[in-house]
């Protein structure tokens, strides 16, 4: 009897411990403009910055090496992610004058309608209000680093403190006041690093005055490109602004703020003011300034990431919980003398992912697909078991977490850039890429040009293969693959001509400012950076 009733409670606990968790949670967590350069996890030659928190993803979990955009700009790609289709098909082309119809079907809806609770935290970008969402706290336009208003469910509040301090506290803050009773989706979005590139206090002086190793393509002349690559306004050594630089504060700081970062900021920019750089000099200044500036902000939000993942530990949500790194996209750290995003070159084109699923990736694990943000969406769905709608345009990646190789896999990626002629001047262009290749046309009126590309032949793409006679055949053959794309995302070019958002592309009129919501978060305009 005694033996009978040992082997009831045996079976009794093996059963609760096999039994069904219940739909995974959900946590995407999102930062604006932050470079795979930038995580140790990526390796990057120069070895920039030690990132601890972001790694942990990729050795608990497993890491995206080829996860591409579709369209290398901030609010776009958000779009993108909400809807699962292109650009050309949400309606949302640019930061210039797009505004997002938020009553178009988004993966967040479903998850709703499916049971999830869902929320939104810190940037949003996208000019309307969150819909989907049963919480949103989010940043007006771009925000700004120090001591923010934000939009809490419609209603503007103020904050004290660093930004992204203040999203990752009110992260938690949800986690720990959310409806226990349903899985969650968690959205928490980080400004940072985003230009101008403000380092919290506690990081002045992080790096004890380091000299970085400078990329090899610094000082990039664009020799036997197109004109479109050469004429840009988005170089370390023309575009540079005092802020950026940090020759003049960033807005909104308190006095004490102002005088922690007046004290460390101020006896080197003296310095630089007596040194009167010119040329080359000037550009090797202001690229180890960048790099003090860009990296700090990047060891906020791994602080962040740090505190999410503990707190997920220490609340036993991580074993049933999906958390997912990633960027709007890529971002240039020097590479061909840049910083910004907008090109189809791997520095913008290319965007961190990194996924934790216990019991699911394999911890350590590395993948070579080409995967997009595209997939977000539909990856989402598949993760919480809720149907993935036909007209979205991407793929689950949840077969790739799980090891797994379809062999349908996409071979090929269609991107496509629109905005122009500010605020960088990066001519509108549209390409193909492949594991090796990327064909790509600029069209303006004065700039009609294709280019090739050949990662293997020239990793560091700074030159186009497009006349060369060698290349002949994959140029056809590239031509076929675009037209074949393009079709199949159901792209009709040319694109609407309001797409470029500004009255100095084909001599259009200036477009009016986007449609102001019934949500006090229309309010504030995004900047167009």
């Amino acid at each position: 009897m005694i033996r009978r009733l040992i082997l009831s409670i045996g079976l009794l606990a093996t059963t609760l411990s096999a039994a069904p968790k219940g739909p995974p949670n959900i946590v995407f967590f999102f930062c604006d403009d932050l470079a795979y350069q930038a995580i140790s996890a990526y390796g990057d030659d120069r070895k920039l910055l030690e990132t601890p928190g972001l790694d942990r993803l990729a050795k608990e979990g497993m890491r995206f090496d080829r996860c591409l955009v579709t369209n290398s700009i901030c609010g776009p790609m958000r779009a993108v992610i909400q809807t699962g289709k292109y650009s050309h098909l949400n309606g949302f082309y640019n930061n210039s004058n797009s505004t997002f119809d938020g009553s178009q079907q988004t993966f967040p809806k479903l998850l709703q309608k499916s049971g999830y609770s869902t929320a939104v935290i810190g940037k949003w970008h996208l000019m309307s209000d969150p819909q989907g969402y049963d919480y949103w706290h989010i940043l007006p336009g771009q925000g700004i680093y120090y001591n923010p208003p934000m939009i809490d469910n419609g209603k503007e509040v103020k904050h004290q403190g660093y930004t992204t301090d203040i999203i990752s506290d009110i992260t938690l803050e949800w986690l720990k006041n959310r409806d226990k009773t349903k899985p969650f989706m968690l959205m928490t979005q980080h400004k940072a690093p985003h230009r101008e590139w403000a380092p919290a206090l506690r990081h002045l002086g992080w790096d004890k005055d380091r000299v970085y190793p400078e990329p090899p393509t610094l000082f990039d002349d664009y020799a036997g490109r197109s004109k479109a690559v050469s004429d840009h306004d988005m170089g370390i050594d023309r575009t540079f602004t005092d802020r950026d630089a940090k020759l003049v504060p960033p807005p909104n700081m308190t006095e004490e703020q102002l005088a922690q970062w007046n004290a460390y900021y101020e006896p080197r920019n003296q310095k630089y003011r007596e040194a009167n750089l010119t040329g080359k000099d000037l550009v090797k200044w202001r690229y180890q300034r960048y790099m003090h500036d860009y990296l700090a902000t990047v060891k906020s939000v791994d602080e962040a990431m740090t505190k999410l993942l503990d707190y997920l530990d220490q609340e036993g949500l991580s074993e049933n919980t999906v958390v997912i790194l990633s960027s709007d996209q890529g971002f240039y750290l020097g590479e061909h003398g840049w910083f910004d995003k907008r090109w189809i070159f791997e520095e913008s084109l290319r965007t961190p992912l990194m996924v934790r699923w216990p019991g699911v990736t394999k911890a350590g694990r590395t993948d070579n697909h080409i995967v997009s943000l595209l997939d977000m969406a539909q990856t989402f769905l598949d993760i919480a078991g809720v149907p993935q709608p036909a007209d979205m345009q991407g793929h689950s990646l949840v077969p790739l977490f799980k090891g797994e190789a379809p062999a349908e896999w996409r071979k090929s990626l269609y991107y496509h850039y629109y905005e122009f002629p500010v605020p960088h001047r990066v001519r509108p262009h549209y390409g193909v890429i492949t594991d090796r290749y990327k064909l790509v046309h600029y069209y303006t009126p004065d700039v009609d040009d294709w280019e090739l590309m050949d990662r293997q032949a020239d990793p560091l793409e700074v030159k186009s293969f497009y006349n060369d006679p060698a290349y002949a055949d994959t140029v056809k053959e590239l031509k076929a693959e675009l037209s074949r794309l393009q079709t199949e995302v159901k792209e009709t070019l040319p694109p609407p001509r309001f797409t470029h958002g500004n009255k100095a592309f084909e001599g259009e009129p200036e477009p009016p400012a986007p449609a102001k919501g019934k949500g006090k978060g229309k309010k504030k305009k995004a900047q167009a950076e």
